[in-house]
């Protein structure tokens, strides 16, 4: 049997600038607890065995850049020639770092004194805008910085309370919001309230997502309804276009044929971080688990093994996937697709609907991390 008490190391990059640029990282300790039992066939343990209990401090505690971009800075970041937008989104974060770090001034972006600063980042699926994300978060210093998903703010207010995760982001300079999403109207008025609230005390916000912020929330519920919420968050930040193509579909290919199960199994008995899992069985198995827990669902896994991958029945279904995925991606876990792969994951009329950016999103990261995983197999 495999069991963790998830003692999990949680990664603070630390930037130190001087003269020479040395970067490292502070760890500290968070916990939840967890029993697996390993899959009988191979003796890998099994995600479905997993019940992760996550204290809310540890949602707090984990809210710093992913483990995939720890290591990243503007300078790591290689502008498109072809797509000048990407070089003037590195100089205009570049120079809100530097305001950030010194606090709000009359001046940048034509704001008044008392306004701080705010940036969205637009574009589409792999144009870097995570890594010009967390490139922001590193110049202006992890520590004063809280950095999440859309989701796991939602899930940090559901946790501790709406005035005491105001307070605990208050005590940073930067907030970051990666993959800015509003799925209905609840989510709506709470992050416009939520960020109402920081910016009045002062915290600069940044945010990406694969959405214009005025059309946040379109094709998912009656946007027109909450345009107000809607055009009060639009107001609120100065959009930096991001152009280019999906870096990840230059060297991946994202319809590979899955593998066979016999594949997925022996690899996954190859490695003691292993997971093997049904995938229609992990599937039913997220349901059950909220998704603020899916990342210490992954606590120790060094490799995701799914046998009889098919394509997602539902919506429901298929958004539990998307998050599953994104913390994926976060903690750089490969993944081993048996089946049909991810060729057919998500149906013709889920990618053309008010989801379809989140689908090809994790159809990007996903085809990523499973050619990870096939290398591991060759």
């Amino acid at each position: 049997m495999f069991r963790s008490t998830c003692g999990t190391r949680v990664q603070h990059a630390v930037k130190r600038t001087g003269s020479g640029g040395i970067r490292g990282h502070r760890e500290r300790d968070v916990g939840c607890s967890i029993v697996t039992s390993p899959d009988a066939s191979s003796g890998a343990p099994s995600l479905t065995q997993r019940r992760p209990v996550v204290p809310p401090d540890r949602l707090l505690a984990e809210l710093v850049p992913p483990r995939h971009f720890a290591g990243e800075s503007f300078a790591t970041y290689r502008p498109d020639p072809a797509h000048p937008s990407q070089a003037a989104a590195v100089s205009r974060l570049s120079a809100a770092a530097e305001v950030i770090r010194r606090g709000p001034s009359r001046g940048w972006l034509k704001r008044g004194k008392s306004d701080p600063v705010a940036v969205y980042l637009d574009g589409g699926f792999g144009v870097g805008k995570t890594h010009l994300l967390t490139s922001l978060a590193h110049a202006v210093g992890v520590e004063q910085t809280a950095y999440g998903t859309f989701v796991e703010y939602t899930n940090l207010v559901g946790a501790l309370g709406f005035l005491p995760t105001v307070e605990a982001l208050a005590t940073r300079r930067l907030v970051c919001i990666d993959e800015f999403e509003l799925d209905d109207p609840g989510d709506t008025v709470l992050m416009s309230r939520l960020l109402r609230e920081l910016a009045d005390r002062g915290v600069a916000l940044a945010a990406t997502s694969n959405t214009l912020p005025g059309s946040l929330g379109e094709g998912r519920f009656a946007a027109e309804d909450f345009l107000r919420e809607i055009q009060a968050l639009a107001a609120r930040f100065e959009v930096l276009r991001v152009d280019g193509d999906d870096y990840r579909h230059r060297s991946v290919v994202t319809d590979a044929v899955g593998l066979s199960p016999d594949e997925v199994r022996r690899a996954a008995a190859a490695r003691p971080d292993a997971t093997l899992d049904d995938f229609g069985d992990l599937l039913a198995h997220l349901a059950t688990v909220h998704p603020s827990r899916y990342g210490a669902l992954l606590d120790g896994v060094g490799l995701v093994a799914l046998t009889g991958v098919h394509a997602v029945p539902t919506q429901d279904v298929a958004l539990r996937l998307v998050v599953l995925v994104d913390r994926l991606y976060d903690r750089d876990v490969p993944v081993l697709l048996g089946g049909a792969g991810e060729r057919d994951l998500f149906s013709p009329e889920m990618l053309a609907g008010g989801y379809r950016k989140k689908y090809y999103r994790a159809l990007s990261r996903l085809g990523s991390l499973a050619a990870d995983g096939a290398a591991l197999v060759a």
